[in-house]
């Protein structure tokens, strides 16, 4: 479990958190959305560690995060946007960090190289961004820890791989594990992600599992008669928000909540704050 207490993390006398609270629960896939800036990146360097709060704290499974003891640095991996590679073979680069987790899985790390079509003696430096990027993902899936931290995990990926990457990590969660992933491209990764944080204005103001969306707002086209929490149009007609009155519960169209909830957080957020954790 993850808990933030009271963040706040300021640079440059620009306050990017302002005394955040939440609770990450283990067991999902967190999608992490916000605007650029609002702080995605900074919320996940503080909770790793790289980052320390001005004031408050991250307690990482009851350890605060900013003292990184041991136990606590092999218990997550932090996968930023632009991993540092260093130019050697692909095999060497895991051998170096290998060791540091007493969670690796060999035989994971390299399906995973292998589901991406990279040979563990490919030489990094040879290979192209989107390729480098799969070697990286490779490693952070290897080390096995309980907690996943990605930035931007499928930027520089093609649409191929992106699919492999769904479908990877959807096949390494269990019960005790957590991720959470920093992403703009909601649409590449709406069919993994099982719970939503959001940052605006230097607040997360939505953290709830999809499950219980679904079962209080309905994801739907819009007639001309209806009055929805929030609507947008597309091609198809008029697709909105409303609040689900039925019991019929609906697919969540997660770039129209997270513009939903943006532009008419307060009714919207009243409406979930019985679920939100």
């Amino acid at each position: 479990m993850i808990q933030i207490e009271n963040i706040t993390r300021s640079f440059k006398k620009k306050c990017v958190l302002k005394q955040i609270s939440t609770t990450i629960q283990p067991g999902y896939i967190y999608g992490l959305l916000g605007k650029n800036g609002e702080g995605k990146t900074t919320l996940l360097k503080l909770i790793s560690g790289l980052l320390f709060p001005d004031s408050g704290a991250c307690l990482v499974n009851g350890q605060e995060s900013r003292k990184r003891t041991l136990s606590f640095l092999r218990s997550f991996y932090f996968l930023p946007e632009e991993p540092f590679l260093p130019t050697v073979k692909v095999k060497t680069y895991i051998q170096m960090y290998a060791p540091f987790y007493d969670t690796f899985d060999p035989e994971l790390c390299n399906r995973t190289l292998q589901a991406f079509g990279i040979s563990p003696e490919d030489e990094l430096k040879s290979l192209s961004l989107g390729q480098r990027k799969k070697a990286a993902i490779a490693l952070a899936f290897g080390v096995n820890t309980p907690i996943l931290l990605l930035d931007e995990p499928t930027n520089g990926l093609d649409i191929p791989s992106k699919s492999v990457f769904r479908q990877l990590l959807a096949s390494l969660m269990q019960e005790e594990r957590t991720v959470i992933i920093s992403t703009h491209q909601v649409r590449d990764l709406e069919s993994l992600i099982d719970a939503v944080l959001i940052l605006d204005k230097q607040q997360i103001i939505l953290n709830a599992t999809l499950a219980d969306i679904t079962r209080k707002l309905s994801f739907r086209k819009i007639s001309p008669q209806e009055t929805p929490l929030y609507s947008q149009s597309s091609l198809a007609g008029t697709i909105g928000i409303t609040e689900n009155t039925t019991g019929e519960e609906t697919p969540v169209d997660l770039e129209l909540l997270f513009n939903a909830i943006i532009c008419r957080q307060t009714p919207i957020a009243s409406i979930l704050k019985n679920r939100q954790q």
